[in-house]
């Protein structure tokens, strides 16, 4: 860096999936690689960016909010917006007062030279600057992109396009580079990872290949469908750096409601798509995504879901309110379910993923796990388990990016862990 002359700031911000953090962190490591300075998202930076995410009118709405409040912030500051929702609905973004630039999925990957090529960002002078990044304990790369299933809830297809896996030579490469830049973990993610596959390379093969050509200590998978599992796949978890931790998606506990979505599979083929992975992963946690309140969604439709879910006994559920989604099916199906019984169906069941996440933390109770710390805050430090489990603990010790052995000791808060550091 020329001396004398400050960087301009860069914040990078993500609503939205784990596919979209991913992508934010590639970016992250573009700008400071060449030297841009970055800071955090709610501090005054010279370009503020959004990576948005349209799967709900509520994203849509959290997205908005955000590019205001960078605006207010710094107003001579240039505020961009990239992702799914400038994709879904470009011109609306770029009517809300603020707004400079906005792009599309195809465009991102190229932002730091669109900025500099519009001159709303003064060249670097290429000095890395890796360690001013907001760099992570746990690592995401993008190993898929693109749907081919529209079912009929979802613009996902609509917003990324057609399927397509990332050549398998780049992820491995990608994760060689994440554990040489001191990362623990890293979590492949995309759109439908399971149905991956480079000229005849699949998700078993992908992870064996990760397993075999890099040192990662451990690794994630961020979420699958029922369909996608097979013996061969779950068989892998004998590897102990593999993750106990599955993202199944179900959607509905109803077949009726499934049917309409559009999904690929029955209330029976996910029950033994779970009597799978447990018969063959001792300790996993199963988590998913509950929509309430579907189209035609009927009381007992929504109460054979309600009780699915309670025999899963699933670590955690991710509960969402139907929104619908110009473009989509599901948006002109007759029988449209009202706001008052999407509000009190989703409280229903978030008070079940209560219950279900604080019973399944505390089979843990007692027991010695290992722990990756992440962050302090206040003096309490936070990580995660290989399955999960978010434990806290109080130390004056560094612990952050430390795998350590952790006893489990006691519920407190909202179902919430402490544990006791050891080593």
């Amino acid at each position: 860096m020329v001396r004398g002359v400050e960087m301009p700031r860069v914040a990078l911000d993500t609503v939205g999936c784990k596919l979209n953090q991913a992508e934010t962190q590639l970016l992250a490591r573009q700008f400071a690689r060449a030297g841009y300075r970055l800071v955090a998202p709610d501090d005054e930076a010279e370009v503020y960016i959004l990576n948005t995410c349209t799967v709900t009118h509520v994203a849509d709405g959290k997205c908005r909010q955000r590019l205001r409040l960078a605006h207010r912030r710094n107003p001579r500051g240039v505020v961009v917006a990239i992702g799914c929702y400038a994709e879904r609905a470009g011109e609306e973004l770029a009517r809300l007062g603020g707004v400079d630039l906005v792009l599309g999925n195809d465009e991102k990957s190229n932002l730091p030279r669109l900025l500099v090529e519009s001159g709303r960002l003064s060249p670097s002078f290429g000095q890395e600057s890796i360690a001013s990044a907001d760099l992570r304990t746990r690592a995401l790369v993008k190993v898929y992109d693109g749907c081919n299933s529209f079912c009929s809830y979802c613009i996902v297809p609509l917003v990324r396009g057609r399927e397509r896996s990332i050549p398998l030579e780049q992820v491995v490469g990608e994760v060689r580079q994440m554990v040489a830049d001191g990362y623990k973990e890293v979590v492949l993610t995309g759109t439908k990872i399971g149905s991956y596959d480079d000229n005849g390379v699949n998700l078993v093969k992908l992870l064996l290949h990760i397993l075999a050509e890099t040192s990662v200590q451990r690794l994630r998978l961020s979420s699958l469908q029922p369909s996608e599992l097979s013996p061969e796949l779950i068989g892998l978890w004998r590897d102990e750096r593999l993750c106990r931790h599955f993202h199944l998606s179900l959607q509905s506990g109803s077949d009726g409601v499934l049917a309409r979505m559009g999904r690929d599979y029955t209330v029976g083929d996910y029950q033994q798509a779970v009597d799978l992975i447990r018969g063959m992963v001792p300790g996993v946690a199963i988590t998913t995504d509950v929509i309430v309140g579907f189209p035609g969604e009927t009381e007992v439709e929504f109460g054979e879901g309600y009780e699915f879910c309670r025999q899963m006994g699933f670590a955690r559920i991710h509960v969402f309110s139907y929104s619908p989604r110009q473009g989509t099916q599901a948006a002109s199906m007759p029988a449209q379910v009202g706001d008052r019984v999407k509000r009190e169906r989703s409280q229903r069941m978030l008070a079940l993923a209560k219950e279900g996440a604080e019973k399944f933390k505390q089979r843990f109770l007692g027991k010695t796990m290992t722990v990756l710390w992440e962050k302090r805050t206040d003096g309490v430090w936070t990580g995660l388990t290989d399955n999960y489990i978010r434990v806290y603990t109080k130390s004056d010790r560094e612990l952050a990016n430390r795998l350590l052995p952790v006893r489990l000791v006691k519920l407190i808060g909202d179902a919430e862990l402490v544990g006791e550091a050891q080593g």
